[in-house]
């Protein structure tokens, strides 16, 4: 569900208007999150941290309200929630598309989620969901600590779905740091929206405790 933004007094129609007359009006950010307290509780508790990052990332994402806005033509959509959609490592090294659940609560999360991978994994997914755009595309690269991230474009109007990328997580001193990229149109938000969104995501990682829980997920 969700509805259309108001267009016309919308405090950024002059830069929604501006940017999309842009051939490439995508813009990428790479920045390190803390994950020291998210990676030590899912040790802990034996959670699945690619579950757990893609959780706190979520609700992340959908507490910054221009990450559920996709484009209608000349119109804003905004979704009332939004998840996500992550490529996953098949064991013959091709990779498939999952589609991970929305969920309140992570153990929900969890559960469906890992079913969801098991099941891509053993049907070889590559459909994308073009129907949807109620979500986010995600990948992980968990044997790269990037500094930058570039994304494979289709010609293809409307396209306003964005992109975050996990990269390998890294000790440095005391602490466990992870690159995250997030590339999001240009028409539909700025680098103080992501900057938003990494706060809260950071935010989120900091207080795994509280928003995982425990037992085995």
């Amino acid at each position: 569900m969700g509805h259309f933004l108001d267009i016309d007094a919308w405090k950024r129609r002059a830069q929604f208007e501006f940017f999309q007359t842009y051939q490439r009006p995508f813009f990428n950010i790479c920045a390190e999150v803390d994950v020291t307290d998210a990676l030590n509780h899912c040790r802990q508790h034996d959670h699945s941290f690619f579950l757990a990052s893609w959780f706190l990332c979520t609700q992340a994402a959908n507490d910054v309200e221009p990450f559920r806005y996709r484009l209608r033509g000349d119109k804003v959509w905004v979704h009332d929630q939004i998840s996500v959609g992550t490529t996953v490592l098949n064991p013959d090294e091709t990779f498939s598309f999952c589609y991970l659940p929305v969920a309140m609560d992570f153990a929900s999360f969890a559960r469906d989620g890992l079913a969801a991978v098991n099941a891509t994994k053993e049907g070889r997914g590559l459909e994308p969901l073009e129907a949807r755009d109620d979500l986010i595309y995600g990948s992980v690269l968990p044997w790269l600590r990037f500094t930058s991230v570039s994304h494979a474009q289709r010609d293809k109007a409307g396209e306003s779905v964005p992109k975050i990328v996990f990269g390998r997580h890294t000790k440095v001193g005391d602490r466990v740091m992870m690159p995250v990229s997030v590339e999001v149109h240009h028409a539909l938000m700025d680098g103080l929206h992501v900057s938003r969104f990494f706060g809260r995501f950071e935010e989120y990682l900091a207080q795994a405790a509280e928003r995982l829980g425990e037992g085995k997920a």
